[in-house]
């Protein structure tokens, strides 16, 4: 926890640096949300093969931040989070030439049979997030 998904498309793959951009986010959602670290956080990332946006006019992209964490945070944590990774999302992508960015953040409650193991080489841990 937190589980974060981001959905880019083709337009964004060779000017979005994903991995500084998932080691900026861990660092927010740490000093955002309390019982957040950044050793809990996981960024996945997924290219969109198309998309299209009104129109269908060119120099248009998408990116969408989904952002699952435990369940009891208020409102006004969920919607400080959503908007500074907003934030996070304008200055990662600022630089994408000749492309207008529609961005959007989804800040979400994982399930209550949310479960998880972890493994390594030293630990092994399963557990039952309440």
């Amino acid at each position: 926890m937190p589980h974060i998904t981001v959905d880019y498309d083709k337009p964004l793959h060779d000017s979005f640096d994903r991995r500084r951009f998932a080691l900026a986010l861990h660092s927010l959602a740490a000093k955002t949300v309390d019982g957040i670290t950044v050793e809990s956080c996981k960024t996945r990332f997924r290219s969109v093969d198309e998309v299209v946006i009104a129109d269908g006019e060119p120099g248009q992209a998408l990116i969408h931040v989904e952002f699952a964490i435990l369940p009891g945070r208020t409102t006004e944590i969920k919607t400080a989070l959503s908007r500074a990774v907003l934030d996070l999302v304008r200055t990662h992508t600022a630089s994408v030439p000749d492309t207008v960015v529609h961005a959007s953040v989804d800040v979400l409650d994982l399930s209550p049979s949310y479960t998880k193991h972890v493994r390594s080489a030293h630990v092994e841990r399963s557990a039952h997030v309440e």
